[in-house]
């Protein structure tokens, strides 16, 4: 059962947004924090490393996503995920994650929430897990450099997804919500 605290301070159409993210296991979570501390603006720092399954979804309906996650993540087992390699954001560098089970998962929900999703939701999602941002083009162009040519591509595993709250500054957390059918699959990392 996932960890929910869907009571909103905010209730009906003024609920604050909600971001779903994707939870890695814990070595490789400590690692993207140790990266996005490195070279992400401090001050613009404000939540934790993370991929963003999907941007803005609606506040007020917490309980439904609440249940249609429960549903999703208890049928689904960890897996395998390859972080990297790194490309440019332009103005910063992500690494790029490579997810196929976690992809069809957001797929099956992008079409259970289409009429909730916005724009940039309903966009082709393209994982990646920034390390920094809002930085000059040339300062970004030579951290790329860099992480190409130290950083191979390396292998994570997907644990849960993570539901926030937005709020205008950092995210409050709402859930947890683990994959918890069958053993650790064994499937091929494109």
């Amino acid at each position: 059962m996932p960890e929910a605290e869907p009571d909103d301070s905010m209730p009906g159409p003024t609920a604050a947004p909600l971001i779903l993210t994707l939870a890695l296991d814990a070595a490789s979570q400590s690692w993207l924090e140790e990266l996005r501390r490195a070279h992400f603006p401090p001050a613009r720092n404000l939540v934790p490393a993370h991929v963003t399954l999907f941007h803005a979804l609606p506040g007020e309906e917490v309980v439904a996503i609440l249940a249609a996650l429960a549903a999703e993540c208890t049928a689904l087992p960890p897996s395998r995920v390859r972080v990297g390699p790194p490309r440019s954001l332009g103005r910063g560098v992500a690494l790029e994650i490579g997810a196929p089970a976690i992809a069809r998962l957001r797929d099956r929900l992008a079409a259970r929430w289409r009429p909730w999703l916005t724009a940039q939701d309903r966009q082709r999602w393209q994982p990646h897990a920034t390390v920094q941002n809002k930085v000059s083009p040339e300062a970004a162009r030579a951290l790329l450099v860099a992480l190409s040519a130290m950083l191979p591509p390396r292998e994570a595993r997907a644990e849960a997804v993570l539901l926030w709250r937005y709020r205008g500054g950092p995210w409050e957390r709402v859930a947890r919500i683990p994959f918890t059918a069958g053993a650790y699959p064994r499937e091929v990392i494109l």
